[in-house]
């Protein structure tokens, strides 16, 4: 919804309406920390993806302690120019560290992790000795 300056001070509501949607939004997301991920769980792996432009691939950090995927990183904050200010501010900088609870114990020497364009994609396989068996029954 785009409104004119004068629609703005017209109506003292405004900022409390443009507030309201944006707790609206986060109230939605429920626990919206940086960086939000997307999880697909399937037999055999847990998906991880994740949004994290303007973070190097080197300062992301990823670690599997069983049932736990932690990622964790750091993006700069853009340098104000001499002679500028900012008019507004909404790209999250700093670091950030956000663990991701599977549903089963992952096998660490299989995970694999891959970078591109500011996204963060991580392929969990299941431990082996986790996974369903088929038990045969023999008969007498």
């Amino acid at each position: 919804m785009t409104t004119t300056y004068l629609e703005r001070i017209l109506n003292p509501w405004h900022e409390f309406d443009r507030m309201g949607r944006y707790f609206d939004r986060a109230e939605r997301c429920g626990t919206c920390e940086y960086p939000a991920v997307n999880v697909w769980v399937n037999g055999e792996n847990a998906e991880i993806s994740s949004e994290i432009p303007g973070v190097d691939r080197d300062a992301i950090d990823i670690s599997v302690s069983g049932k736990i995927v932690t990622l964790k990183g750091t993006r700069p904050e853009v340098e104000t120019k001499e002679g500028e200010s900012r008019h507004r501010h909404e790209i999250n900088h700093g670091n950030f560290n956000k663990s991701i609870q599977l549903p089963f114990n992952v096998a660490v020497n299989k995970v694999s992790a891959s970078y591109k364009n500011g996204v963060l994609h991580v392929t969990l396989p299941q431990l082996e000795t986790e996974k369903p068996r088929k038990i045969e029954i023999k008969s007498e």
